[in-house]
């Protein structure tokens, strides 16, 4: 199949009689002789980086989307506060803000950028107006696509125009991709360049490539293939992708299966790459070849795009064609339910579109009579749709254990806790902490302190909360820096005096890090303390070494790190943001499935969500 915009470049080329001789694996010239009978020779390949292929086979998994295998279900504690707590636990719990108010919700982080957005919105304003100006100064220097077709004549009074730029044509490629111009207009580029050149470079092809993929010319992505094919020893993974996306929409999608596999003989292929294929391969009905790819996908440690989910589940109900080999039901069934486990093991939210795909697939099993609602989870950890019990949020005495030596290993005697801090220091601690009784809550004291706006009263501050405590009969166990000890307008002597009489101190050197310490005193204190703090831990979760452990510290840290809510006052109760008593994860049971969902884009990372979708099949 010749190409529509080769033979529009052959036509303009007609007068000059040329004959393309390829010269190199990098560029290829034009003689001026007679006309080749094949337009594939306009291509050269430029020697350039940023289109050179890397190496994926080695890849890490992200943090939130490893593999490790947590699949025990939890059973729920008794009590946030057990043993000779339980009393004060009511007593502290009445102190929380109502459900669902929490450092961890979905959103959190989003509504408190906006407040802080609009406390801002003044100096930000002023930013603005100095701004403008060398924003506009910046933007000069950009070309503006032109919104029509050119003749050869009018491109180079264009490039003329602007200063004869070495790389205009990829330049002026990106602008035309950018402003979604119609595909005339850079077919008439690749005819000026290379009635200008000679030759169209790799990277012109690539970027091209690009605009025809995004727009949905797929026709015009076959030719392209056969040219690129045709011309240079070897296509980059960013071509190589392009061509799968593109195969996989159409009657050809096998076709993009094989370049799949040759990609996968030098680099790994992406999550999209399989994604691709697999959504093809459900779309003609073809469910065994999705699961393979499916199951090869996710032997290679790869975490699936959504889509590839929301497709699986639908493929369920696609018609397979004619001679195409199709999974049984059965067996469909168990690998759609493989794919639940891998959310929960892995601590993977579904997006609502997701959800719906299940919901739906649940619906449609033939005889089993499952029911899905929208639903939430009361402060209990009840379902409000069908009243079960979630698994709670505390760990068990095996998970607990497993988490306390890893952090043990991984995070207090890792080698970055001593760019902060000694051995020395360190084991020094470790001995305070033994000789001490069990604490029930530990404290980053310089944190706490800093929550009011007001740095004048630093040591009020952390007086009020250690008093909150201090009320409940509770052992209180607060970090802080030695230059607290001296006396000032922020770290008043007496205030300071009494903190050490309500509770256990230790001060670390100025330039020491608190949270290790931290992180040991409480886990080193039993599955019951709690800890104090602002801080997310997100870097001292990172250093833990596989996605399972990083899964208990982040189940660990949603049950016991208490946060202040609102500001601190002396004399006055101070008030925490709730911890929930169930565990955010996928769970199901005998007949029930409970599944988080994302109901919106505002969840961070570190958030969950507060959307579920409830299973149940009715008997």
């Amino acid at each position: 199949m010749s190409s529509t915009i080769i033979c529009k470049v052959r036509l303009c080329l007609m007068p000059l009689k040329p004959v393309y001789n390829l010269g190199s694996s990098n560029f290829l010239t034009v003689c001026s002789s007679n006309l080749c009978s094949a337009a594939h020779f306009l291509c050269t390949k430029k020697t350039n980086p940023s289109v050179r292929p890397t190496d994926r086979k080695h890849s890490g998994q992200t943090e939130e989307h490893g593999r490790g295998k947590v699949r025990t279900i939890r059973h729920r504690e008794e009590d946030l506060w057990n043993g000779a707590k339980e009393e004060r636990s009511k007593n502290y719990t009445s102190m929380q803000r109502p459900y669902p108010k929490s450092v961890f919700a979905a959103g959190t982080a989003k509504r408190t950028a906006e407040i802080i957005k609009r406390k801002t919105a003044l100096a930000c304003e002023d930013e603005d107006q100095h701004v403008d100006e060398p924003s506009r100064r910046k933007g000069t220097g950009k070309l503006a696509p032109p919104d029509r077709p050119l003749s050869p004549t009018e491109w180079r009074t264009l490039k003329e125009s602007v200063g004869n730029p070495q790389r205009f044509d990829v330049q002026m490629m990106s602008a035309l991709f950018n402003s979604r111009a119609n595909l005339d207009i850079p077919k008439s580029l690749l005819t000026f360049v290379a009635m200008e050149t000679g030759t169209l470079s790799y990277e012109l092809l690539l970027r091209y490539l690009t605009l025809c993929v995004n727009s949905g010319h797929d026709t015009e992505v076959f030719d392209l293939y056969d040219i690129m094919r045709g011309n240079f020893p070897c296509l980059e993974t960013g071509a190589l992708s392009l061509f799968i996306k593109s195969f996989s929409r159409t009657e050809r999608w096998r076709e993009g299966l094989n370049i799949l596999q040759e990609l996968d003989k030098v680099f790994t292929p992406s999550p999209r790459n399989y994604g691709d294929i697999i959504s093809a391969a459900v779309l003609h009905g073809d469910t065994t070849t999705a699961c393979t790819l499916y199951d090869e996908l996710i032997d290679k440690g790869l975490s699936p795009h959504q889509e590839t989910w929301e497709d699986l589940f639908r493929g369920a109900r696609k018609t397979a064609q004619e001679g195409v080999e199709v999974m049984s039901q059965s067996e469909y069934e168990k690998k759609l339910m493989g794919i639940l486990f891998y959310m929960r093991d892995n601590q993977i939210y579904p997006k609502k579109s997701l959800a719906d795909c299940i919901k739906t697939w649940f619906e449609s099993l033939p005889g089993q009579n499952w029911t899905g609602s929208w639903t939430s989870v009361n402060p209990k950890g009840l379902c409000r749709c069908c009243g079960s019990e979630l698994e709670s949020i505390q760990l068990t005495t095996q998970e607990y254990q497993q988490l306390k030596d890893r952090v043990m290993a991984d995070i207090i005697e890792g080698q970055d806790v001593f760019k902060k801090s000694t051995p020395e220091e360190l084991e020094r601690f470790k001995a305070f902490v033994k000789r001490k009784p069990s604490f029930d809550v530990v404290m980053d004291g310089l944190n706490v302190a800093n929550i009011n706006k007001d740095k004048t009263k630093l040591s009020e501050t952390l007086l009020a909360v250690v008093s909150e405590f201090a009320r409940q009969g509770l052992a209180v166990l607060v970090l802080g820096r030695k230059h607290m000890l001296r006396p000032s307008k922020t770290w008043d002597r007496n205030d300071m005096a009494l903190i050490q009489q309500k509770a256990h101190f230790f001060f670390t050197e100025n330039i020491s890090e608190d949270d290790p310490f931290l992180l040991y005193a409480t886990l080193h204190s039993g599955n019951h303390c709690k800890f104090v703090s602002r801080d997310l831990m997100r870097d001292h979760k990172a250093c833990l070494p596989d996605g399972a452990s990083r899964r208990l510290f982040f189940k660990w840290q949603r049950g016991h790190q208490l946060v202040v809510d609102g500001h601190v006052a002396a004399r006055r109760r101070v008030r925490f943001q709730s911890i929930p008593s169930y565990d955010t994860i996928v769970q199901t049971s005998e007949d029930l499935w409970h599944i988080p969902y994302d109901d919106s884009e505002d969840r961070s990372t570190y958030e969950v969500p507060q959307k579920w979708l409830c299973l149940s099949k009715v008997q």
